[in-house]
């Protein structure tokens, strides 16, 4: 089962290698991991996607509070969430084939961020599993770049990851 998980972290070099470790040493295979700025200054968010079982999960994630620089971990997988990612797709595109591209693009919801003579680079956030299938309609045009920067994601509702954090000792600056 593929669990989402999100840790709050001290925004410190070395964090995130002792952080992700911590999944190697388990022989978890990282499927997604995304680290960004949050709205508290000096906290990252790392959001990992791992195949594991609950059990192994629980664990690491206790192993996860070890670390002094990890202020809170939440499986985010049981909760109602919204999770996206974002890729970006240089497709070969001569110009009879251009309107068809534009076409998918839009019913996606993609922009078009670039075109010269014969090919276009598409964007386009969504779910996973909507980013996988306008892959696999634009493959048979031919896929000259892909890229995708991995999940993030976020409880619905008015519930927060973000506190209050386990590690108590953190204070803003």
């Amino acid at each position: 089962m593929k669990h989402t998980l999100v840790a709050l972290l001290r925004d410190q070099p070395g964090v995130l290698n002792r952080s992700v470790s911590l999944f190697r040493r388990r022989g978890f295979n990282i499927e997604s991991l995304t680290v960004g700025h949050t709205e508290t200054p000096g906290i990252s968010r790392m959001t990992l996607v791992v195949d594991g079982d609950t059990t192994s999960v629980e664990q690491v994630i206790k192993q996860l509070y070890k670390l002094i620089d990890v202020l809170k971990v939440s499986d985010v997988s049981q909760d109602p969430n919204v999770t996206r990612d974002l890729l970006l797709v240089k497709v070969y595109a001569p110009p009879a084939k251009r309107s068809e591209l534009m076409q998918l693009a839009d019913i996606f919801g993609a922009k078009i961020v670039d075109v010269v003579p014969d090919a276009m680079m598409i964007e386009l956030s969504g779910s996973p599993e909507q980013l996988d299938r306008f892959v696999d309609l634009i493959r048979p045009f031919g896929i000259r770049e892909l890229v995708r920067t991995g999940c993030v994601a976020m409880t619905r509702g008015a519930s927060t990851v973000s506190g209050p954090y386990q590690n108590q000792e953190f204070r803003a600056a």
